[in-house]
């Protein structure tokens, strides 16, 4: 055996192909020598360019030793790789032309060969048949062995072996050796390159999965954990799509899906997907699907080929997602005879490339493991009884610790001396409501008869005595009954007076009647009289209406009824409709309150309270005048309805009538808008002031509770 000398020379200015002069044979061919150094420069180009690019070993090594061979000219050679400690043969050239693994012993002496050169960590060459002993490194075969570890960062990573034909000098094998330690150099760039790329992506994939856990463990939310998962893990997955689906009793349903902010999950798709993620769930295994790949199992294949043949997916896989165990592992059931329920199934989907990486497997496999951690925790957390009452009360702890607990023993005590107090300090108790001010003596003047409205000889604000016309109207259907009556009378008077002619006439000596035609006559005169009183009684009925049709005031007044010949003249109206109305302004006025039915019960009870000297009565009034929204002035209740009504937006009301002291009020207006307040009594300041609330809760909440 002999080691390398330093490598001072250029590449190939040791290296023949034949006997050289210092060997003792002829000089070779010039042209011969220049074409064999170019195309040696060439494959030591093309290995310098593969150990640059990023290709898997497997596929780096093939292509650099069968280049070496190539350039070296040599039988063969083989790449051993360091797997667990030992040597592995990773790819060979003509491996069985060496003869190395003939018998045991030469098995075990190119073994130990291999192995002292990886421990030496220099290129050596072994002549044949070198180190022949038991037990000792050696060249078993009868071809010149030349070796050289691939060492990076001092951690030796396989051995190159070259199969070179015995016969060179030493000058000849000390060119192999210096050639393939300048190859064996390009080898080492190539591993420490891949092992940056490999740390690089290492990096990324670690920053990649401290983003996805951060995201996936920021929120307790079911909801927003799973849109993180599906939104991140596609990230990290670097696939196309990532659906989660999850388990809700025996349903599975689509919980989100990457790059959506809601789901319509009656949409088929995301049936079918959820279809497909349950038959996936009930066996419990992780199920990977690509276009290339024919067979799945049976009671997967249906859904699976009714999705597929929607969403045209080339790669699907589904991972179902298991809550932690005792054994620690969250994302496989647990062994044994105990069934885990899974959370549910994490989809990630290819829909342009059909090819199952190593990569895409692992993330995957990372994806769903960490996502059964985050969704068993939001699940867990969601699931706990009053939820929003711990998270309050967690919250309140800060104020329990340290220089917080006075302030908060004081806030306490102050909270509850402010509770007793609502509960036991009375106050004058008042129900609000709306009303008008307006003249206690009115009254609506009606139309007794239909007609048309020909004039209007009063104007607002008129005062009118009693009899003084309002308005006149005109009836055409009156006048054509009266018209009609009219000329019946005169018929009947005529036919009455042809008949008394006729008797007379026979009773003068005419005889001309007989004494049947005199009773016939005498019967129909007795008819026409009859029918003579009932046309005056119709007419007098008539005469009556003409009168109607002139509309007076009953009693003095004031017409307060706005721009009144505008919204009569030329109007048809109806027997019993409202004209216009007639006040006193001079007489009374009082207030027309509408309280909300839901308050009469307190002004009924105000009405059996006892007065007592020295206390506001009961149902005293306080109200002000839109008009002067500074002034306050009191009146008292006298009637309160008996039935409740809807009046415009306040709802159900019933009126209650406020008599008032004309003489304490400013200049009035009829209509004026007033906002009272009823004293109903005394009760504590928290009923006072929480009415409305307590009612609302009695009504809407603690009527349904069961008794």
């Amino acid at each position: 055996m002999s080691t390398a000398p330093p490598l001072d020379s250029p590449l190939g200015s040791s290296f023949s192909t034949g006997p050289s002069r210092a060997d003792g044979g002829a000089p070779p061919d010039p042209l011969l020598v220049a074409e064999m150094k170019n195309e040696i420069r060439a494959l030591v180009q093309e290995i310098s360019e593969l150990a640059q690019a990023d290709i898997p070993p497997s596929e780096f090594y093939a292509a650099f030793l069968s280049r070496v061979v190539t350039a070296m000219a040599a039988v063969g050679g083989a790449i051993w790789v360091v797997d667990d400690g030992k040597l592995k043969l990773e790819y060979q050239v003509n491996l069985a032309q060496a003869k190395l693994e003939t018998t045991p012993a030469a098995i075990s002496q190119h073994g130990q060969l291999l192995k002292q050169t990886l421990a030496g960590n220099q290129a050596i060459v072994v002549p044949p048949r070198a180190g022949q002993g038991d037990g000792e490194a050696g060249n078993p075969s009868e071809l010149l062995l030349v070796l050289t570890p691939l060492v990076v960062e001092k951690v030796p990573q396989a051995v190159i072996e070259i199969f070179q034909r015995p016969g060179g000098g030493p000058t000849t094998q000390r060119g192999y050796l210096r050639f393939l330690i300048q190859m064996s150099d390009l080898a080492c760039d190539y591993l420490r390159n891949r092992r940056l790329r490999r740390l690089e992506e290492s990096q990324t994939l670690w920053r990649q999965i401290e983003q996805f856990v951060g995201a996936a463990h920021r929120s307790l939310d079911v909801r927003a954990t799973s849109f993180a998962i599906v939104n991140e893990g596609r990230l990290l997955a670097g696939c196309d799509r990532v659906t989660l689906a999850l388990c809700y009793g025996r349903q599975t349903r689509i919980e989100a899906v990457s790059g959506l902010d809601s789901i319509d999950r009656r949409a088929a798709e995301v049936k079918r997907l959820a279809d497909l993620a349950a038959a996936v769930l009930r066996t419990g295994e992780p199920f990977w699907h690509s276009a290339s790949s024919d067979e799945s199992p049976p009671q997967i294949d249906a859904p699976l080929q009714n999705y597929v043949d929607l969403s045209h997916a080339k790669l699907v896989a589904v991972l179902p997602i298991f809550p932690r165990t005792e054994s620690g592992d969250e994302n496989s059931p647990a062994p044994g005879p105990q069934k885990v329920e899974p959370l549910g199934a994490i989809i990630f989907e290819q829909l342009r490339d059909s090819r199952l990486t190593e990569s895409l497997q692992t993330r995957a496999e990372i994806v769903a493991q960490h996502s059964a951690a985050a969704l068993a925790h939001a699940r867990d957390h969601s699931g706990l009884f009053l939820l929003p009452v711990w998270k309050a009360l967690g919250r309140a702890t800060w104020m329990l610790r340290g220089r917080a607990l006075p302030k908060t023993l004081l806030a306490s005590a102050l909270l509850a001396g402010g509770i007793g107090a609502l509960a036991l300090v009375p106050t004058d108790f008042e129900v609000s409501a709306r009303g008008k001010l307006q003249p206690a003596l009115r009254r609506e003047v009606f139309a007794q008869i239909d007609g048309v409205i020909s004039r209007v000889p009063v104007r607002h604000g008129d005062q009118v005595a009693a009899g003084t016309v309002l308005a006149t109207m005109t009836s055409t259907n009156l006048e054509l009954e009266l018209a009609e009556l009219i000329g019946r009378q005169t018929t009947t008077q005529e036919q009455l007076a042809a008949h008394q002619r006729a008797l007379l006439d026979n009773s003068r000596g005419g005889g001309r009647l007989s004494p049947a035609d005199e009773n016939r006559l005498a019967g129909e005169m007795l008819q026409l009289r009859q029918e003579a009183d009932n046309i005056e009684r119709e007419l007098a009925l008539i005469r009556q209406k003409e009168q109607q049709l002139t509309v007076v005031a009953e009693q003095p007044g004031q017409v307060v009824t706005w721009k009144v010949e505008d919204l009569l003249l030329g109007r048809p109206v109806s027997r019993g409709q409202a004209l216009l109305t007639l006040a006193n302004p001079d007489g009374p006025w009082e207030l027309e309150l509408y309280v909300p039915e839901r308050r009469i019960k307190h002004l009924q009870a105000a009405q059996r309270l006892v007065p007592r000297s020295g206390q506001r009565p009961p149902l005293d009034v306080a109200f002000t005048l839109s008009s002067h929204p500074g002034a306050q002035f009191h009146g008292r209740v006298i009637e309160i309805e008996q039935a409740a009504e809807v009046r415009g937006d306040d709802g159900n009301t019933v009126l209650v009538r406020v008599e008032i002291d004309k003489s304490q009020l400013p200049p009035l207006h009829d209509q004026t808008t007033a906002v009272a307040k009823l004293y109903c009594g005394r009760t504590s300041v928290g009923y006072a002031w929480f009415c409305d609330l307590i009612e609302t809760m009695q009504a809407k909440v603690l009527f349904w509770l069961p008794v």
